[in-house]
């Protein structure tokens, strides 16, 4: 099986003061957050998941710690 990388077209990320470790974002893009030794989620892998999942993570943070924007005009999503 050959190992597909998603090609990125959306950057994430966590505000560590705004997150409480619910690990809503791990669940729903494991391949992109991962919850760190204080319990406070890391972007791990801008590319681990699709830019579909880490908005969807994105958007289900209780505390609207993570944020989007997307690469080529750094925009906020």
């Amino acid at each position: 099986m050959q190992d597909i990388q998603n090609t990125s077209k959306l950057t994430v990320h966590v505000d560590p003061e705004k997150c409480t470790g619910c690990g809503t974002c791990t669940a729903l893009a494991d391949q992109t957050f991962a919850l760190n030794d204080e319990n406070i989620s890391e972007v791990i892998n801008q590319n681990g998941n699709s830019d579909e999942d880490k908005l969807l993570a994105a958007q289900s943070c209780p505390t609207q710690a993570i944020t989007v924007t997307e690469e080529e005009s750094e925009e906020k999503v």
